[in-house]
């Protein structure tokens, strides 16, 4: 433990966390966080990583029957311990708005690396997940199985059968505030090396905050500091803009506000942002069109799977007028020919997943048509992954997917390895969902490398998925109902660009 303990302080000097005159006093909480009194200075200790530093000190713990076996408790003393290393968070606030005075860069550079640096960003676990790229008819797109979820250790198992349920309303959910250092517990994440940072929008209080789990480069969450639904309407879309002009190396946006369509959280107003590009933004032009009322403002729909009306223009406020009338007409659009019924009764179908940015001078506002209506055929949505897509992905496609990187189940790590023993003729059956699928791609199998020929058959899969979720297909008569849509919102006819 000493030689642990001495691993982990000289890790965080080197991460700029503390300044050397920290060591003793960091080394002196460590040292009662783990009930132990004396230490004796350790040569020759090697630099390595905190989060496997951390890792070893909880085996450490377990082994000498200091630390239950159970996740959270393993979570609880990481957060704890790291937490020794953070400053508070008027500090880190503090040091934000110093950088940002510089340059909003240089502030996020500063609060992405102490993230990851204090172990709230995931990094090792995040590590295990595995990613890459594949082409297909819309342009590269970025692949992920997610497998940062941590396995339960047997002892954790063992234990929680003679444990009662833990009950508590705080903090109010995830995303709430007064998750900033708070300890954790059974049916809770451990908080307590948590910071935000706040912001303004709108004249609301609002935070800034990484994901734990982060999917993309600088993989942020914007969310409210008052615990409220989610809800897309002409605010949402300003509160986005006010974002991107703020940091304007971010895009910043929204899953949709209903079920089905929207994410995985609908109880807590938050948007998502980061430092990437995905195929989405390099997704070509299919039509062009204005708007008489906005003469400043462009729009252009995209050759991808779902419906996407990008807007431009120099002056947001513009925008912002523009994108109003694209979304209030979307809300009550009907086109039985495409199947869309903005309503039945009075449960709305219809919304949007809005994404904004800043390029060439311009600020941009995508608008992706959503509608969440179900039918006998496709229970799930008829706008949503249908049936012989779920074997890959069935879970709600928010913001990020129809950005174009795919987050796909930990199962399919096992299941696609099969699947590719089944291709070469190594084993004689697959998983039954996988079944029909593995039987095509054997068929067409030539002999190339079989995990490339599944790595991008399952793109493929997933890319189809989103042309599900479109609500104006990428065919002739989908298109040409896409164009009457505009038409109907710009009261004029839309330019081919192809």
């Amino acid at each position: 433990m000493n030689e642990l303990i001495q691993q982990l302080v000289a890790q965080a000097i080197q991460e700029r966390l503390i300044e050397p005159e920290d060591a003793i006093y960091a080394r002196n909480r460590i040292l009662a966080r783990v009930g132990q009194a004396d230490f004796e200075e350790q040569t020759d200790v090697p630099s390595r990583p905190i989060p496997d530093i951390l890792d070893d000190m909880i085996e450490v713990l377990i082994v000498s029957g200091q630390l239950p076996a159970r996740l959270e408790d393993k979570e609880q003393f990481a957060a704890d311990v790291m937490d020794i290393f953070v400053a508070r968070p008027s500090d880190v606030t503090a040091a934000f708005r110093r950088l940002y005075a510089e340059s909003p860069v240089a502030a996020t550079d500063y609060f992405y690396q102490l993230s990851q640096a204090s172990n709230y960003i995931q990094t090792k676990r995040i590590a295990k997940n595995k990613r890459y790229q594949a082409e297909t008819a819309y342009g590269t797109i970025d692949v992920t199985i997610n497998l940062s979820k941590p396995e339960k250790d047997p002892r954790e198992i063992a234990a929680a059968r003679t444990e009662a349920p833990t009950t508590s309303n705080y903090p109010t959910c995830l995303l709430c505030v007064e998750n900033v250092g708070y300890a954790g517990r059974a049916n809770h994440p451990a908080r307590a090396n948590h910071r935000i940072v706040p912001l303004t929008l709108l004249e609301e209080s609002w935070a800034l905050q990484y994901s734990p789990y982060v999917y993309y480069n600088e993989h942020s969450i914007i969310l409210s500091q008052e615990h409220r639904d989610m809800v897309i309407n002409r605010d949402a879309f300003a509160r986005l803009l006010a974002f991107v002009e703020q940091f304007p190396h971010y895009f910043a946006g929204s899953n949709a506000d209903l079920p089905i369509v929207g994410g995985s959280i609908l109880t807590h107003d938050h948007y998502q942002g980061g430092r990437y590009t995905f195929a989405m933004d390099r997704a070509n032009a299919l039509t062009s069109f204005t708007f008489p009322d906005q003469p400043t403002v462009t729009g252009e729909t995209l050759h991808w799977p779902l419906s996407v009306l990008r807007l431009k223009s120099e002056d947001a406020s513009a925008l912002l007028d523009a994108a109003t009338t694209v979304y209030e007409t979307w809300l009550t659009y009907t086109d039985e020919s495409q199947e869309i019924r903005s309503h039945t009764g009075e449960t709305r179908h219809n919304t949007v997943t809005p994404i904004a940015r800043q390029r060439d001078g311009q600020f941009e506002l995508d608008l992706v048509l959503r509608n969440n209506r179900t039918s006998a055929e496709h229970p799930d949505g008829i706008f949503h992954t249908h049936a012989d897509i779920h074997h890959i992905k069935r879970e709600n496609i928010g913001l990020i997917e129809v950005m174009g990187l795919a987050v796909l189940p930990a199962r399919l790590l096992q299941e696609l390895q099969q699947v590719e023993q089944f291709i070469t003729g190594e084993v004689d059956e697959v998983a039954v969902a996988h079944a029909d699928w593995a039987q095509e791609l054997k068929q067409a199998y030539d002999g190339q490398d079989v995990t490339m020929y599944v790595e991008k058959a399952v793109a493929a899969k997933f890319v189809r998925g989103l042309e599900d979720c479109g609500v104006f297909k990428q065919t002739e008569a989908g298109q040409a109902a896409f164009g009457r849509f505009v038409q109907l919102v710009t009261r004029q006819p839309v330019e081919e660009q192809r």
